[in-house]
């Protein structure tokens, strides 16, 4: 009983994967399945189209930076948060995870009152501002966790024998540590990468992101270019997933 309901729920999640990828492939002039032929003339097109491929470097640098920002957040809390006793850390902890639980919809607005009074709204710097702050969660839950199976004599041990604070954790701390940051920065980048609720409040015409790209194409035209970039997004989270169950058990391991 339970081997079918995991069956059919896999099933589910998978059936629209099923279902545009041929799509992506296919010579209709809009959404059609089974697809009468198969080309690669979407894939050109996308590749070929200033329309698509700026808003997908737009992601790529916005992806980055906000990565950037949430690893420079991310990190000294952790640090803090799981190596120091101090009052108030359950209520740390509950503003950490906030951006998870809390609507994107309504951080969207948010973010808009206060990027729009910054006048950052429709810049690159208030999107990665706002994506930095919505990834904080996943990548202070991956690093915690990943500090929490620290064996800390590890240290100890570098500095009885004459190392300093810096050179201990350069040379024995980060190298430990290096696959947990890893993973979190990947969620980081994949969070922001894949976000489209709040940029399609602040993110406007100059700092358009690919998933706004694929809300307004869907919502006007109907483009079916947009399984190609669907498809190559599902490969991009695959690629992810499998990349950061690489790292893990080798970060595991080496704590």
């Amino acid at each position: 009983m339970g081997l079918s309901l995991a069956c059919l729920v896999a099933l589910f999640l998978l059936l629209p994967i099923v279902i545009v990828v041929p799509m992506s492939f296919s010579t209709a002039i809009s959404f059609e399945f089974p697809p009468p032929g198969y080309s690669l003339g979407y894939y050109a097109k996308f590749f070929t189209s200033e329309e698509w491929l700026e808003p997908t470097l737009n992601s790529l640098v916005i992806a980055l930076g906000a990565t950037a920002l949430t690893m420079l957040l991310v990190v000294p809390a952790a640090f803090g948060y799981v190596r120091y006793r101090f009052r108030g850390k359950a209520l740390v902890n509950l503003l950490m995870m906030a951006p998870l639980i809390v609507p994107h919809v309504v951080s969207a607005l948010a973010y808009y009152g206060f990027l729009g009074r910054a006048r950052l709204t429709g810049t690159h710097l208030g999107v990665i501002v706002a994506h930095g702050v919505l990834a904080v969660p996943v990548a202070f839950l991956v690093i915690s966790a990943t500090l929490k199976g620290f064996d800390r004599n590890l240290e100890r041990a570098a500095m009885s024998s004459g190392a300093g604070p810096l050179r201990t954790f350069f040379h024995v701390t980060l190298p430990v540590l290096r696959p947990g940051m890893l993973v979190g920065a990947l969620f980081a980048f994949l969070s922001s990468f894949n976000e489209a609720v709040v940029v399609i409040f602040i993110g406007g015409r100059g700092a358009a992101t690919l998933p706004k790209k694929m809300y307004e194409s869907i919502r006007l035209e109907s483009d079916p270019v947009i399984a190609v970039v669907s498809t190559l997004l599902v490969s991009a989270v695959v690629l992810g997933v499998l990349v950061s169950a690489f790292l893990r058990p080798r970060g595991a391991n080496a704590a």
